[in-house]
Parts: structure tokens; C-alpha cells; sequence
């Protein structure tokens, strides 16, 4: 890829089935150069193999949910200069319809079981808050008292909670259709999560933290909301059924929770933070199934179905079907969809070199988003494997898609590294040696995939060699993969991704002498730790990087409890917390540095990539500080296009300065 190819790149998100399961509703995005956003709309693919068609368009339409009998499509819809608001249009095609009004958008959208009712989320703002025409600016301080109290790409969150609220589908044969009122379920001081409709339509399932150490843990409950017949007068104050019970002793952080569509089940996705409510540290995200009584009321405690050392589900991914579920593990390097009975058996569906990133299943049929070494995403038949669409092929057409070839090494202490080597193309330079860069990703407990990534076709494309993979720390491999580096960080895992390298080295095709290496996030972290290490690379680029736990427990969004459950407590544990801080170690770096961060970063806060800046300045190492305006931490995925494009064209600039493509092999010190 160039960077301008970031232009072809169309990735599709949820998607929904006609319950007669004759077509599947997509939602599509794609970087608009012009407009500097994100736009698509939703695709109707006909499951017959005919040619799938635009719903919407123009717009940034996203969650697709469809009628009971068919006939409509309710979604989201995110207009420029405008906060996200619900529309409806009929899946044969028309106008939208606006269905919300509410002042800071509305999102999550899903149909009762009878067609007549929407449910959704939406923020409330306190009085006072984020008025449309207001000054920001003039409005009164905030008085923090929790711990959790802003995100990244958020801000704050605690003077705007998100609300579940109903809907009556307004009568739509008429030349105009007004917004309809919407009515409060829920009245909570903390966000209320992803509904659920029940099969019976009488309540609906969602996730909120209501247990007493809240604010000190990261537990989240399933309930249920009851939803009385007569929505006049409801503000709020629906009655709430506790699912699981924080309170009682339950040590799971819901993900997901979804009625069984015989109502007999709630089926869930959690992770099982332990008995302090914090040990997050590669907590598996498991299946769960809990039964309920013919009232609907918890029949008794969840029952995990899948291993929990074993077994890693993408949260996003929970499809009921029949008595089974469908879920999506994750699998070196991989996610495939699985279906899982309620007795524990499990068949793949889809597997190998797959990733899968939504799924849904209508009268009986099984469709899934399924992205691959050369697409970036499309919607396939399960039963056949057959792609419904070809969305990457713009992006093929341009000739410059590499596929990445496995690699496999082996550390110091004998452990088994996965990762891919991406080469250039050699009509263009030949059978190298090419130089070669190090990409490490973020997370840690995160992995890098089998899909088309875009960094990595940037990097092939002009020339580098890439090797990336996945060191111990990274999900995918099971829980004591993960739990390797805790209170370890840039030991097993320093060792991983260098032996990774050096296996890579090995083939003719890459040269030896001429490496460099970046990452952001814990990427970030792991790069600026090997340059207090080793003097190898010619240069590095740290992005969006953690370089101080100390200071990063006090700035970051995370930072009340993710350096202390990785890293250790700096105030009880100083010299454990020293020993994996890159900072503390900063005076032994020699190697130039890109150090490239978004000004709004709340995850990684911005002090963090300015410290080492200036640490590395005052010590003659030659660096640059790239600062994004305006952008958070998820810049290189969901930054503005134009800021995407500038990101890469500064990072070529950078190899091309300390790794210039076609130069004679060199020692670096």
C-alpha cells in the first residue's frame, strides 16, 4: 500500500440477517479524502449469490438491526456536525426515517421480539453539560470522586451516563414521520450496556455495574430490565432483576449478555477477575450459561462452558442459535466461529487463516464478516465458506498487496514463537537484502492476526521487510501465554519478539545489518525498552507509547489499575516498577526516535511520549516529537483519515532517513 491506498480500504462492521434468511444487511466504511471522515452506509447481500445492493449511502451508518416480519432496518446514523441519531428504512429500499432525538446521539439499537418496539442507549447529560451552543469553557468544575471517571475518546463520563430507553416504532404510511418519544428504562450512576430483548419481550437484558465496590473493581453485572406494557409515565425507574450479583460474590466482568431464544438461558460472555475484582491480567473471556426459572429469574449461579486457561472469546461475537451459541475464539493469530451446545461440544465453523469480526444467524442460515491475509473484510455463507462480496478488491487492483508468510522461532529458553515476514515485492527490489523493521503491537494482551493490515502493506510497499508476531504477554495462545510477562514486563517478551527477528534474519532476503523497529501502546513500551538494551536498531519509533508507570498511573484512563495488576505498585514496589520502566532506564538509550503521539490521548497520556522526547533531546539523541492534534489513542485505526495518511507518510520518512531502502549492507553500532 502507499498511503493515499488507505483511500481503497473499505471495512465492514455488524451484521444482521432477514429473519426468513434470504439476505444479510452489512454496515460499510471507507475514508472519505474529501470530506476527511468516515462514510459508507448499509449493503443489502442477497445470500443466493446475487449482486448485493446500497441501502444507505452518504452517510456514516453503522449497527444494523432488522424488523421481526422483515420489512425494516433500524441503524444508526452519523452525519457531520451531528450527534449519531437512530433512522429506520425499509429493506426494500426508500428514504430513511429519524427515530431519536436525543442531545448527545443514540447507539445499540435492537427491534423488540413483536416488531412494535426499539431499545437503545443513550447519554444523558447533567444539567448544565454539554449544551450544543454552549461554551464549554464556562461551565462549572467538575468534583471527581470515583476512579473511573473518563475514557479515551470519550472524555468524561460520569456527568453523562448512558441510559437504556424505548421506543414506539412510529407508523410510517404517511408522507411524514415525526420523532417519536422515547422513554428512560433505567436511571443509573453508571452506564448501562448492550440490550438485549428477552424472546417474550417483557424485559430486556443488559450490563451495568451496580455492586457496592464499583468504583473499585472491574465487575460488571448482567440484568434485566423489566419493560411494562404501557410506556406512559415510564422515567427510568424500571424495575431491575439482577442476573448475576456482584454483591453475592460473583467475580465476572460481563461483556455480553443475550437471551437464549427459548428464554430458558441468558448465554454470556465474561471474564472472571477473581476474588479482588481486579486480576485482569489475561482473564479469558469465556462462555458462560445461565439457566433461568419459569419467571425469568436466575435458576442458579453462571456456569462457565468453555476452559478457561484455554479458551479466548472475542467479546463482540454472541449468536444464539437454537440450543447452542455462536462465539468466536481466538487462535494464534486467528479468530474462527464456533458453535458451542449448552453441554459444552463444540464444531468450527470457520477456521484457518481467518478472522472473523461479527456473525448472525436467521432462518437457518449463518452468515459471518470474515477478513484474510489479502481483505480487509467480507461477508461469507458459513455453510459454504463462499464470499457474498469482495470489498478489498479495489485494493488488490492496485497490485500492491503482499501476503505475509509464517514465521516460527524459538527464545532463548527454548519457548515456541508465532509471528508472519512480509517482503517486498521483488519485480520492484529485487531479491534483497532488504532492510527489515520490527513491529510490535499493543495491548499486551492483544494479537497480531492473519487479516490484511495496513501497516504492514505500507512498510512491504516501500521496500522493508517486516516481521511481527506474537510474544508471550499476547492473547490467543491461552492464559499462561498471557500471564508470562505480569510483573515481568520486557523480559520473556523482550526475548520473544528479538528471536523472532533473528529467525527472520536468517533468510538471505533480509539483511542482517540494517534493522529498525516501532510499536505503539505497550508496542510503544516494548520498543523504547529494547533501545535501553540494545544499540542493534538503526533507529526506532515509539507510538502512543507507556514509558512511565509511575506517572501513568495518575494520568491515564486505565492507570488506577493496570500498571499496578502488570507492573507492580510504585509506591510499595518501587524498585520492582523501576526494574521494567523504560524511563528509569532512559539515560541508556543512543538510538534516533521517532516518538509520534495524539494530543488527546487519555489512555496513553501525551506526558508520556513528551517526557521521552525531551529525555532523549537532552541527551543528544537525535528524536522528533509528531503530535496529532485533535486525535486519542486509536489514531491509527480510527483517526482522522487525513491525520492516518500524514502518520504515514512521516513514518517512511523517518526509515527512509536512519534505513534507506537500496543501501549497501552497514555496521551500526
Amino acid at each position: 500500500m502507499l498511503p493515499h491506498d488507505l483511500f481503497h480500504l473499505r471495512t465492514p462492521g455488524s451484521v444482521a440477517l432477514v429473519p426468513d434468511g434470504s439476505a444479510a444487511v452489512v454496515a460499510l466504511s471507507q475514508p472519505d479524502e474529501e470530506a476527511d471522515e468516515y462514510r459508507g452506509g448499509l449493503w443489502l447481500v442477497p445470500l443466493d449469490g446475487s449482486a448485493p445492493r446500497v441501502l444507505t449511502r452518504g452517510h456514516a451508518d453503522s449497527a444494523p438491526d432488522v424488523s421481526p416480519d422483515g420489512r425494516w432496518v433500524v441503524f444508526v446514523r452519523s452525519t457531520t456536525g451531528d450527534k449519531p441519531q437512530l433512522y429506520v428504512v425499509e429493506t426494500s429500499g426508500g428514504e430513511p426515517f429519524r427515530v431519536t432525538d436525543q442531545p448527545l446521539g443514540a447507539g445499540q439499537p435492537r427491534f423488540s421480539p413483536d416488531g412494535r418496539r426499539i431499545a437503545y442507549v443513550a447519554r444523558v447529560p447533567d444539567e448544565g453539560r454539554y449544551a450544543a451552543d454552549g461554551d464549554a469553557g464556562a461551565e462549572r468544575p467538575r468534583l471527581i470522586t470515583q476512579l473511573r471517571n473518563r475514557a479515551d475518546g470519550l472524555g468524561h463520563l460520569r456527568d453523562r451516563v448512558r441510559q437504556v430507553f424505548v421506543l414506539e416504532v412510529p407508523d410510517a404510511s404517511g408522507s411524514t414521520v415525526h420523532v417519536p418519544a422515547s422513554y428512560a428504562l433505567t436511571c443509573a450512576d453508571d452506564d448501562v450496556d448492550l440490550p438485549h430483548w428477552f424472546p417474550d419481550g417483557r424485559a430486556v437484558a443488559a450490563l451495568l455495574r451496580r455492586h457496592g465496590t464499583r468504583e473499585q473493581d472491574l465487575r460488571r453485572d448482567a440484568v434485566a430490565l423489566l419493560v411494562p406494557e404501557d410506556l406512559t409515565g415510564v422515567s427510568g425507574d424500571a424495575q431491575v432483576v439482577p442476573l448475576t450479583d456482584a454483591d453475592a460474590g460473583a467475580s465476572l466482568s460481563l461483556s455480553r449478555a443475550v437471551p437464549a431464544p427459548d428464554g430458558a438461558r441468558v448465554w454470556l460472555l465474561a471474564e472472571d477477575v477473581g476474588e479482588s475484582g481486579r486480576d485482569f491480567v489475561a482473564a479469558l473471556t469465556g462462555l458462560f450459561e445461565l439457566p433461568l426459572t419459569a419467571e425469568a429469574r436466575p435458576a442458579g449461579p453462571p456456569r462457565r462452558v468453555t476452559d478457561p486457561d484455554e479458551v479466548d472469546l472475542d467479546p463482540g461475537v454472541l449468536v444464539p442459535v437454537g440450543d447452542g451459541v455462536l462465539v468466536a475464539p481466538l487462535r494464534s493469530g486467528a479468530v474462527h466461529l464456533t458453535l458451542v451446545g449448552s453441554d459444552g461440544g463444540s464444531r468450527d465453523l470457520l477456521d484457518g487463516a481467518v478472522v472473523v469480526g461479527a456473525a448472525a444467524a436467521a432462518g437457518g442460515a449463518v452468515v459471518a464478516v470474515r477478513a484474510t491475509p489479502d481483505s480487509a473484510g467480507d461477508v461469507v455463507l458459513v455453510d459454504t465458506g463462499r464470499a457474498l462480496t469482495d470489498w478489498s478488491a479495489p485494493l488488490r487492483a492496485t497490485g500492491r498487496v503482499r501476503v505475509s508468510e509464517p514465521l516460527v522461532a524459538h527464545a532463548p529458553d527454548g519457548y515456541r514463537v508465532e509471528g508472519w515476514l512480509t517482503t517486498p515485492d521483488p519485480d520492484r527490489y529485487g531479491a534483497g537484502p532488504h532492510p527489515t523493521i520490527l513491529l510490535i503491537h499493543g495491548g499486551p494482551f492483544a494479537q497480531y492476526t492473519h487479516a490484511l493490515f495496513d501497516e504492514v502493506q505500507t512498510l512491504a510497499e516501500a521496500g522493508y521487510a517486516v516481521v511481527h508476531g506474537n510474544p508471550r504477554g499476547s492473547s490467543g495462545r491461552g492464559r499462561a501465554h498471557g500471564r508470562a510477562i505480569r510483573r515481568a514486563f520486557g523480559t520473556v517478551d523482550a526475548d520473544d519478539v528479538l528471536a523472532l527477528l533473528d529467525e527472520a534474519l536468517t533468510d538471505p532476503r533480509l539483511d542482517p545489518q540494517r534493522t529498525g523497529v516501532m510499536g505503539g501502546s505497550y508496542g510503544g513500551y516494548l520498543t523504547a525498552w529494547l533501545t535501553t538494551r540494545t544499540q542493534r536498531f538503526a533507529a526506532a519509533i515509539v507510538e502512543r507509547g507507556f514509558l512511565d508507570p509511575v506517572s501513568f498511573t495518575g494520568s491515564s484512563d486505565i492507570g488506577w489499575f493496570f500498571g499496578l495488576e502488570y507492573l507492580g505498585d510504585p509506591a510499595t514496589e518501587a524498585e520492582l516498577v523501576a526494574a521494567q520502566s523504560p524511563m528509569a532506564r532512559v539515560a541508556e538509550v543512543g538510538t534516533p526516535t521517532l516518538v509520534v503521539h495524539s494530543e488527546q490521548d487519555w489512555r496513553c497520556p501525551v506526558e508520556q511520549g513528551q517526557r521521552w522526547f525531551v529525555e532523549l533531546r537532552r541527551r543528544g539523541v537525535p528524536s522528533e516529537l509528531l503530535l496529532f492534534p485533535g486525535e486519542g489513542h486509536e489514531l491509527t485505526r480510527s483517526g482522522r483519515p487525513s491525520h492516518r495518511v500524514a502518520r504515514f507518510e512521516h513514518v517512511l520518512r523517518w526509515w527512509d532517513r536512519w534505513l534507506p531502502v537500496g543501501s549497501r549492507s552497514r555496521d551500526v553500532a
